[in-house]
């Protein structure tokens, strides 16, 4: 309200200026440029009047006979290509608005250049008692020769926020309203506090009536509050040559001129009340949807939560993989374990099936030293392959358990490496020749006398009953040929002994071959078990003092973040109050008892 001695502005401008300054706190001030021009439309006390139409329908005829002049070219010559402005002036003229020149003719010269659309709009100015008391007419491109469904786009000519209090949407009697035609008013009607329908060409279809109650109908169910006045241009202008009144009320355009007039008079009141209303609405609600999606995006996870999530992914899925790691190297080293024994026990006992071939043949007496020198290489290869194959095994390992850390990119293998050890001859000393008995010529001798005698004895005692002496040469013989028996049995007979103790003496040297080496491999086995561990323990260390530095700085920016979210949303919410109490008043002002406008 304005102070002592100023005109009191109506309540609706207080509105609007809160609506323009709400627009600009919030960057939008298109809206608020919008709602300027609004404004000072709403303040002039002149009524636009936009007459809007698709081809053929009467649109430029409407608003000649409206006046009483032909101030729009209407025909087959063309229609109106550029907006045409009507208003009152107090001598016919016309005024062609380009972008850098303004071009004064008559109304007839302007007539060619309305149909064209070189020029940005046409001003038309005649002496009418209608436009007189304060309305003006605009004549738009007919729908089909402007690009795009928004309507204002066939008043581009008038500026940036073209001027409308009433829109006039013209339909010919000849049929009823088209979809288009639909969408155009119901786009007009978003806007523009007054839209009505003009039904036109009602001398040419018999039917009007009929046409115009379903176009009532059609409007109704597509919820546009529109009145729909039907007219006739030709009736009308013939009454006005003729002076027929009875013929200018068939016409239909008193009813037309009456419903304009009592929007001029109820533009400073009513409608620019509700049209202030109206573009208030609007501009609020395209300054709330914004805030309402970003109140509502608010409350889904940020990237900082995200990363926080993320990074605790991470601490726990290290934390199941050392679980995991240790299982898999306790598993493959008990194998190992088991494996290793089993290689060096086959591996033996393959040395001990030559040794016991080599002494079915070989005399230990006389072999000794070559038997000795080949199990010292055999012992020696064995000990050496049994190792060899427990470090590759190892090496296997090492690489089985860094797979599990293939995905945090680190290089999981441990940089020392096993060898088979360079001393393991003290695992094979030297064997001692078992104590193997000779067979002397002495002992030779007795057992050969020992055996003759027997064959003397029998043999001679055999020839002695046919006469012959004791000792004769026949048992002499048979003594040769025993004796010589017993000497080669009792030599066999120690050749077993002596294999049989060289067999025992090395199996019993191959034991204790096998206890030692096994011994050592366990022990390399354990060794390289707690090397693989303690490496794989500071690895996982590592990875998670890593891991939890990384979840200790999302969860300080997660904290931030939430902190700095919901004082942002604090700051939409009170926002959103304050243009949701914005938006009651326009309610208010506009009569309309349900909100549309809603805080989430």
């Amino acid at each position: 309200m304005g102070g002592l001695g100023s005109v009191a502005m109506p309540m609706w401008v207080d509105v609007l200026d809160a609506a323009v300054q709400a627009c600009l706190v919030h960057g939008r001030t298109d809206l608020a440029a919008t709602l300027r021009a609004r404004r000072a439309q709403l303040l002039d006390p002149a009524l636009w009047v936009v007459v809007l139409g698709e081809p053929g329908q009467g649109k430029s005829q409407l608003i000649n006979a409206l006046i009483n002049a032909p101030v729009c070219p209407v025909g087959d010559a063309g229609t109106t290509g550029t907006p045409t402005v009507v208003r009152h002036a107090e001598q016919p003229g016309a005024l062609l608005v380009r972008k850098t020149a303004r071009t004064a003719l008559t109304v007839a010269e302007a007539a060619p250049h309305i149909r064209g659309r070189e020029a940005l709009r046409a001003e038309i100015g005649v002496p009418r008692a209608l436009l007189a008391g304060g309305m003006t007419l605009v004549d738009t491109p007919a729908s089909a020769a402007v690009p795009g469904k928004d309507w204002r786009a066939r008043l581009g000519g008038l500026g940036d926020h073209p001027p409308a209090d009433t829109v006039v949407l013209v339909s010919a009697a000849t049929a009823e309203l088209s979809v288009a035609e639909l969408d155009l008013l119901r786009e007009a009607a978003s806007t523009v506090p007054n839209v009505l329908v003009a039904l036109t060409k009602t001398d040419l279809a018999a039917d009007w009536r009929a046409v115009a109650d379903r176009n009532r109908q059609r409007l109704a169910a597509a919820g546009l509050s529109a009145a729909v006045i039907p007219v006739s241009a030709v009736l009308r202008l013939q009454a006005a040559r003729t002076g027929d009144a009875e013929l200018n009320a068939e016409s239909g355009f008193p009813e037309l001129i009456g419903r304009l007039s009592r929007d001029v008079a109820a533009k400073s009141q009513g409608l620019a009340r509700t049209a202030a209303a109206q573009a208030t609405r609007a501009a609020l609600e395209q300054v709330a949807t914004p805030l309402r999606a970003r109140l509502t995006s608010g409350s889904a996870p940020s990237q900082a939560m995200a990363r926080l999530t993320e990074a605790q992914r991470a601490l726990d899925d290290v934390r199941r993989r050392q679980v995991r790691w240790q299982n898999t190297l306790n598993d493959d080293i008990a194998d190992l374990v088991s494996n290793v024994e089993y290689d060096l026990r086959d591996r033996t006992r393959q040395i001990l099936r030559k040794v016991d071939a080599a002494f079915e043949t070989a005399d230990p007496l006389t072999a000794w030293d070559e038997f000795a020198a080949w199990l010292d290489r055999e012992l020696k290869e064995a000990a050496e392959a049994n190792f060899g194959w427990l470090i590759a095994q190892c090496e296997w390992i090492s690489h089985r358990v860094a797979a599990h850390f293939g995905e945090y990119g680190q290089d999981a293998l441990p940089t020392w490496r096993m060898h088979v050890p360079d001393d393991l001859d003290r695992l094979v000393p030297d064997i001692e020749q078992p104590g193997v008995e000779k067979f002397t010529i002495t002992q030779k001798a007795l057992t050969g006398l020992r055996g003759s005698y027997g064959g003397i004895l029998m043999v001679g005692l055999a020839t002695s009953l046919a006469g012959m002496p004791l000792i004769n040469p026949v048992s002499v013989g048979a003594g040769a040929i025993l004796g010589g028996k017993t000497v080669h049995d009792e030599s066999k007979t120690l050749l077993k002994r002596r294999q049989a103790a060289a067999r025992t003496r090395t199996q019993r040297y191959v034991d204790d071959f096998f206890l030692l080496v096994s011994k050592e491999g366990k022990d390399t086995v354990r060794q390289a078990h707690r090397l693989l561990r303690d490496h794989f323990l500071d690895l996982t260390d590592r990875l998670q003092d890593a891991i939890v530095h990384s979840v200790r700085t999302a969860k300080l920016a997660a904290d931030a973040d939430v902190a700095e979210t919901e004082r942002r949303q604090r700051e939409i919410e009170l926002s959103l109050r304050e243009l949701a109490g914005l938006y009651r008043q326009a309610q208010q002002l506009g009569d309309i008892a349900q909100p549309l406008l809603k805080i989430a």
